[in-house]
């Protein structure tokens, strides 16, 4: 059985470069799915040593 899923990519808003893909479970629901985008910003601002506030995530529309 295939499981729905929504693809994001966070963003350096400096650079414009996406900097980490991440996928979450389309059945979660939006409160769960922006605690969980939150906790990998804030993973992907660590490991890339960037301030919090100059990422950002958006999701990929068109992915099958």
């Amino acid at each position: 059985m295939k499981t729905d899923c929504k693809h994001y990519k966070f963003i350096n808003s400096q650079t414009g470069n996406t900097i980490y893909y991440h996928s979450v479970e389309g059945k979660l629901k939006e409160a769960e799915i922006r605690e969980e985008l939150e906790k990998i910003k804030a993973q992907v601002a660590i490991q890339n040593s960037l301030y919090l506030d100059i990422i950002y995530w958006e999701e990929i529309k068109g992915q099958q």
